[in-house]
């Protein structure tokens, strides 16, 4: 899951970004000025902060240069100001990563979670879920020891999911980390991959329910395998 600060003075702004985030499974933290900012970074367990540069009793330079004082907590400008020199003079400071208003909310997904991803440890080499684990060093999934045999997508979409069991992966985010390009709106290959991960997993283990559909968003394993 992870904690997004969202520092946004625009109210409906603000609202759509936590909406959005609380939909893809994330808890949020609102701000709406300087103040309000230093105090919702400053009550820790902060995982990411999406942060708009011109605020009330603040400016975004000024909380990400006290921010990297202290932290490497991941920040993303997001800005309607697109001049170049604005952009590389936020990245200087410290800003891992710089979105321009008007922006897609999948794209800002992605990013978000493609920094967030660099940020944390590195994930361990063997993931388990109930009775299914995969060992990433040698590319090997198993039930039980049963070996199922995965293509290298399948493979990496599966464990885009595992990483995060519970919570939802949209089609989005999945086709930009599985394929490493932008999301280009079409999902069919990601619904073809997912449809024969799934016929694949079924067959190792009939009585269980590895992949949900969130109708609408996306993907993702239930916190615990449910069984049939």
């Amino acid at each position: 899951m992870g904690v997004v600060l969202v520092v946004e003075d625009n109210a409906d702004v603000n609202a759509m970004l936590a909406r959005h985030l609380r939909a893809e499974g994330y808890d949020v933290r609102q701000a709406f000025d300087g103040p309000g900012a230093l105090e919702g970074f400053a009550a820790g367990d902060v995982d990411a902060v999406l942060l708009d540069i011109t605020l009330p009793n603040a400016s975004g330079a000024g909380l990400l240069t006290a921010w990297r004082r202290s932290s490497q907590t991941p920040v993303i400008v997001v800005s309607a100001r697109d001049a170049v020199w604005t952009k590389v003079d936020l990245l200087k400071l410290g800003a891992d990563d710089y979105i321009t208003k008007p922006f897609d909310l999948d794209e800002l997904t992605a990013r978000l979670e493609a920094v967030m991803r660099r940020a944390r440890p590195a994930q361990p080499r063997v993931l388990s879920y109930g009775r299914l684990s995969v060992d990433l060093e040698s590319m090997r999934v198993t039930v039980d020891d049963q070996d199922i045999d995965l293509t290298v997508t399948e493979m990496r979409i599966l464990e885009a999911l595992m990483s995060v069991p519970g919570r939802v992966r949209t089609k989005a985010s999945i086709h930009t980390e599985v394929w490493d390009e932008p999301y280009p709106g079409d999902d069919s290959a990601i619904k073809t991959h997912v449809s024969h991960l799934r016929g694949k997993l079924k067959a190792a283990d009939p009585g269980t329910t590895y992949i949900e559909t969130v109708w609408g968003l996306g993907y993702r394993m239930p916190r615990s395998p449910r069984t049939t």
